[in-house]
């Protein structure tokens, strides 16, 4: 499960600021919960490539990039980008190009040549297209996280949970529920109905989290740009 933002008054830019600032807890907060979309980004990047040899040494390397000594995130205050989507998405293609650079020089001075980066930036559409598909997963797991953390101390709240993981998981009928549950088809129908309204208002502090200071309306019109990736 991935970790869900808090505190509520917290953003994705006060969590970099405090992992600049903080060699423990908070960088690894920051690397655990985003690691998987730096991830995903490299190995399909380099997925035909010998480089993919070389992805879990570059994935820490993004995250040094950010941690270092005048590193990307001492900078954020000059240059923060439009969004905490695309500063991640430039720290990452910026360092991987870096390693193919790198990588590619030494190839050169071993028989079997080098590797050009010129072959993977020709890829950027489709690269670009599989790290916001892994950005909107990474969301949508938080705000799993963070309705069952709502959960853990109220029955009712856990019970949606778990009908929302029969639906989407086992991919169980509503009826089929309700005489698992020995319930009412018609009461699993408006328990399912609260359930996804839970989940959408927890993906809505997710999203109010990594675009702060949006309005209610912007924050639901990127609800609805997320799912609509994640059906494409």
């Amino acid at each position: 499960m991935s970790e869900a933002p808090r505190p509520s008054d917290s953003t994705c830019w006060t969590l970099i600021q405090s992992a600049a600032a903080n060699p423990g807890d908070d960088r690894e907060t920051f690397a655990r919960r985003y690691v998987s979309v730096v991830r995903a980004y490299l190995a399909h990047r380099w997925r035909k490539s010998r480089l993919i040899e070389e992805l879990d040494d570059v994935v820490q390397e993004v995250f040094m990039e950010c941690f270092r000594d005048d590193g990307v995130l001492d900078r954020i205050q000059q240059d923060r980008p439009a969004s905490f989507r695309a500063f991640l998405y430039g720290v990452t293609r910026h360092v991987a190009l870096r390693a193919e650079r790198r990588i590619g020089k030494q190839g050169e001075r071993q028989r079997g040549g080098g590797v050009e980066a010129d072959e993977f930036e020709s890829e950027d559409a489709s690269m670009s297209r599989v790290f916001d598909r892994s950005w909107a997963i990474t969301l949508m797991r938080q705000a799993g996280g963070l309705q069952e953390e709502r959960a853990a101390q109220d029955p009712r709240l856990r019970r949606r949970v778990e009908l929302l993981q029969l639906r989407s998981r086992e991919s169980l009928p509503i009826r089929d529920i309700a005489k698992l549950w020995d319930e009412d088809a018609a009461f699993v129908h408006k328990e399912y109905a609260r359930a996804r309204a839970d989940f959408r208002s927890a993906l809505c502090e997710v999203l109010a989290f990594h675009y702060p200071g949006r309005t209610a309306a912007e924050i639901d019109e990127k609800c609805i740009e997320l799912l609509e990736l994640l059906k494409s």
